[in-house]
């Protein structure tokens, strides 16, 4: 499938991630009912859109592919490294009928230590902008500055 832009990509998660929710996911256990399904994200990054689904029943980050992705042609159920400033993730390529191929990283499954939606949103917003940003850097104490020592630890 060939996306668009970010909008289009969240707009079709959440359509798709609502019909699962109220079929195939339908009246099971491990639902969180106080969380609704949401996308956040999805812009374009090197050669992928990255993204956050939460859903009652997962948080994970999502790869949808663009022209250029390495992994496209790998089947789903497979697994790749992806690089992050954060760091290297492993994702699962998975395919959905109305989606098509797409690979995802676990954050969060089941998804009961969230009290509501707005605690949820708060942690997809952090992974999201960790996972693209890199971790903060260390702070260079007095003692190393006047030493001289301002390389990484």
């Amino acid at each position: 499938m060939h996306w668009r832009d970010g909008e289009q990509i969240r707009q079709t998660l959440e359509a798709v991630f609502n019909d699962i929710l109220t079929t195939r996911m339908r009246d099971m256990p491990l639902l969180n009912p106080a969380l609704a399904v949401r996308a956040l994200g999805f812009d374009r990054y090197n050669a992928d859109w990255p993204g956050v689904l939460i859903t009652p029943w997962f948080m994970n980050v999502l790869l949808f592919p663009g022209a250029e992705s390495g992994w496209i042609t790998q089947v789903p159920g497979s697994k790749f490294e992806q690089i992050f400033p954060y760091g290297s993730f492993e994702f699962t390529v998975a395919d959905e009928a109305q989606l098509g191929r797409y690979a995802q990283c676990s954050l969060f499954s089941p998804m009961f230590q969230f009290a509501d939606q707005a605690a949820a949103l708060a942690a997809a917003e952090s992974a999201l902008q960790a996972l693209l940003t890199g971790p903060a850097p260390s702070a260079i104490s007095r003692r190393d500055l006047l030493r001289g020592n301002l390389g990484s630890r």
